[in-house]
């Protein structure tokens, strides 16, 4: 992805996690802002960490001074272990969070798609176990397909749910049904769909403007 992409191997409930650490340029930043978990989509219709989507997110925050890491669920590429409908991949994140971000460290958690699924369920266990979090970011959020988990109060002002105004996988009236309940805003991408071809750089513009300090 850049001159300061990792790749790295991570102790996973079932084997080893397969992950990519994107870096911010130290001349630039010193020391990163935080630590920013991202999950790629769902893993049975071809999605892995390098997802256009997924390493859109990780340029945004690696931009802004966060080191990025992405990785492959369960089941897909080196990672070990087979696909479990969701639960076992939230305790993938789980583990990939445990290993890469220190429990007093500043942490992002991201996801797109199914892993925007995987992404609030992790959110949700991780503040009800008092971890602090800097920031969410969901795209293209599953929640007409997955149990989506309603986001913390308390976070609502550090998320950001972005969904596309023409997005045929997951329909866009699903998400803001999704979000009414809580109050939470979405930010649609007009005539945007699932993938967001052709709209990546507005995107990546959105999330960097998100977690700017």
């Amino acid at each position: 992805m850049n001159a300061q992409t990792q790749s790295l191997t991570l102790d996973g409930p079932v084997g080893p996690i397969e992950a990519m650490l994107d870096l911010p340029d130290p001349e630039q930043f010193g020391a990163p802002r935080g630590t920013a978990v991202i999950a790629h989509p769902h893993p049975l219709f071809g999605g892995t960490m390098t997802n256009k989507v997924v390493q859109t997110l990780a340029r945004a925050v690696v931009q802004e001074g966060w080191r990025a890491l992405r990785f492959n669920f369960r089941g897909i590429g080196a990672s070990a272990g087979t696909y479990d409908e969701g639960r076992g991949e939230i305790d993938d994140m789980r583990a990939v969070v445990a290993a890469q971000a220190a429990p007093d460290a500043p942490l992002l958690i991201a996801g797109f798609s199914f892993g925007a699924y995987v992404a609030s369920q992790v959110v949700a266990r991780l503040h009800a176990e008092q971890r602090a979090i800097d920031s969410v970011v969901l795209v293209g959020t599953a929640t007409s397909r997955f149990n989506v988990a309603p986001v913390p109060t308390e976070l609502h002002p550090r998320t950001l749910v972005i969904h596309g105004e023409a997005d045929d996988t997951v329909p866009l009236a699903s998400v803001m049904d999704w979000a009414r309940a809580q109050h939470l805003p979405v930010t649609v991408v007009p005539g945007g769909e699932h993938f967001f071809h052709g709209q990546l750089p507005l995107l990546k513009g959105l999330v960097a403007r998100h977690v700017r300090p």
